[in-house]
């Protein structure tokens, strides 16, 4: 059994840096988790290792990885809905016919009395979704998606990542909403007003995303008919990193610097910028420029090179 309890300050840093590697039928798949069964979910797939099935977790491991206090009463709870709830998958065959998996992800669930603590074992049908990744699977910033509060963001910064590539997904909305457990099986649906549904769950995770994560994510609402169906979630690269710090800089200017860097500028031009340009109107033209290329108002097929030149015509960026 894989013990995770108590980490040094270096295991909780190296443990907040790694990626996960989550097959994508979890990452699509339909099911309606809590906050805090979420960050359960991810704490155990940080620390899988091919020949484990059961690992030891504290309530004080899950506080140091995540900066939330669970108390032991609510993670009880937790494991005990998320052994009331079932996993489902679309598996599609090689006579292209689907079958359609319903399946619990833990087998048990031990409580420690006096320790604080609990054993959790994976189940023998979901190990194939853990393990068997091969090349079917989706790349997770841990210290991201366990910084978002939000069940909503954590679900939407997956599905976000695993079209980081793309740049773009469009989804229809009552097939993301059942994705993200918003629709049960009797056709029972949550948010069912858009602009509540906007309000409380995309514009939260937007933000939550933004600002916690190594990505960028917008989205915009298109309509058939009268009412809107279609989700389309845009997904751009954020200068969310870990800064390595020079003293002989202020910190916020070398801040400054890494992040206009992110969008392809070399070293002296983003000095260049950060030197003489507020990095409110830099993030503001970028703003722009991605709201303008969205509309079709402009084509832009380098980005880098159309920031450039603004600053160029600002006298900014020097043409040396």
């Amino acid at each position: 059994m894989k013990d995770l309890s108590v980490f040094s300050d270096a295991q909780v840093h190296g443990f907040k840096e790694k990626r996960i590697m989550q097959h994508n039928a979890i990452t699509s798949g339909r099911y309606d988790f809590s906050a805090c069964q979420l960050d359960i979910l991810f704490m155990l797939l940080a620390s899988l290792t091919q020949k484990e099935l059961q690992y030891r977790i504290t309530a004080k491991d899950i506080e140091l990885i995540t900066g939330r206090a669970w108390n032991y009463a609510q993670l009880r709870k937790a494991t005990e809905e998320i052994g009331n709830r079932m996993f489902e998958v679309d598996i599609k065959q090689d006579n292209g016919k689907m079958i359609y998996r319903q399946m619990w992800l833990f087998q048990q669930v031990d409580y420690l009395e006096g320790q604080g603590a609990f054993e959790v074992m994976i189940s023998e049908p979901a190990k194939p979704y853990f393990f068997e990744l091969k090349n079917s699977f989706t790349s997770i910033q841990l210290k991201s998606v366990l910084a978002c509060s939000s069940k909503y963001a954590k679900r939407l910064y997956t599905l976000a990542c695993q079209w980081r590539s793309v740049g773009r997904q469009v989804y229809e909305i009552e097939e993301l909403k059942r994705m993200l457990g918003m629709i049960d099986k009797k056709g029972n649906e949550q948010y069912r007003q858009i602009g509540q549904f906007k309000k409380d769950v995309l514009d939260i995770a937007k933000e939550q995303i933004n600002a916690n994560t190594d990505l960028k994510f917008d989205y915009k609402l298109h309509k058939k008919g009268r009412s809107f169906k279609v989700i389309e979630i845009f997904i751009d690269i954020s200068a969310n990193f870990q800064l390595q710090i020079d003293f002989q800089k202020p910190i916020a200017e070398q801040k400054d610097i890494k992040y206009i860097m992110s969008y392809g500028l070399t070293e002296k031009q983003a000095t260049q910028i950060a030197e003489n340009e507020k990095i409110e109107n830099f993030k503001s033209l970028i703003d722009e420029l991605n709201q303008k290329v969205r509309k079709g108002d402009l084509k832009v097929d380098n980005s880098r090179g159309y920031i450039v030149g603004v600053y160029k015509k600002k006298g900014v960026i020097s043409s040396m």
